[in-house]
């Protein structure tokens, strides 16, 4: 893959093999992202969890005390009483079996996160083919299938994220953008690892954190010594 020279650039300030302390990783990260953009900091978590069993597997939520420093547009499932709670808790979005054509024939995914009350899941689980892939399908365990439709957007506007395993057992997610401070970007970091940490599957043996880098949108990734994290 050929790079820019910017990103040759950047490169050239991180050690190759280098684990780096966390305080140190993140302050190279700002460093290094360069774009003219205000690029979002990623961190890319590699686990011993093998995904293929379902006693490994990894997924849940939690509210970043400084967000993402993205908009999300949250897009909610449900009817009666319920839709009228999701318009006035600000969601941008919301029906529900309307919606479906529109998804499934028009392919509208102008939204981030889908919240569905628990009684519009049949209607929803019609779009599974298209959500699920996308990683927008509700789900309870990363509270996005719930009758407290207030609460989730809520929790969602004040930087709630969602963390999963991917086919190779490795979870992305963003933790802020280059713009936020160091301090910023750390007590975002420390919270998504606690969380991780606390999700560890009792089935997983040996080493649970094998690997965590940093990268922003455009730049070098940067390696987080795991061992000073579990």
């Amino acid at each position: 893959m050929k790079r820019g020279k910017k990103y040759i650039e950047a490169a050239k300030q991180i050690e190759r093999g280098n684990l780096y302390e966390k305080q140190e990783a993140i302050a190279l990260v700002k460093k290094v992202a360069a774009a003219k953009f205000d690029e979002t900091i990623e961190a890319h978590i590699r686990t011993g969890c093998d995904g293929r069993h379902a006693d490994q597997q990894i997924r849940g939520a939690v509210v970043l005390p400084h967000g993402t420093g993205k908009k999300v547009r949250i897009l909610v499932f449900a009817k009666g009483p319920k839709l009228e709670e999701a318009q006035a808790a600000g969601a941008d979005f919301v029906g529900g079996d309307e919606l479906i054509p529109k998804i499934q024939n028009e392919g509208w995914l102008d939204f981030d996160v889908v919240v569905a009350t628990p009684d519009m899941m049949g209607i929803v689980g019609r779009l599974g083919r298209i959500l699920g892939p996308k990683g927008l399908m509700p789900n309870p365990k990363a509270g996005t299938v719930t009758m407290d439709v207030t609460k989730a957007i809520n929790d969602i506007k004040a930087g709630k994220i969602e963390y999963r395993l991917d086919k190779t057992n490795i979870i992305h997610v963003p933790i802020g953008k280059s713009s936020f401070t160091e301090e910023q970007l750390a007590d975002n970091f420390q919270t998504l690892m606690d969380a991780i940490m606390k999700a560890k599957p009792a089935a997983v043996k040996g080493q649970y954190l094998r690997s965590i880098t940093l990268a922003s949108t455009m730049g070098p990734g940067v390696k987080v010594n795991p061992m000073k994290l579990a």
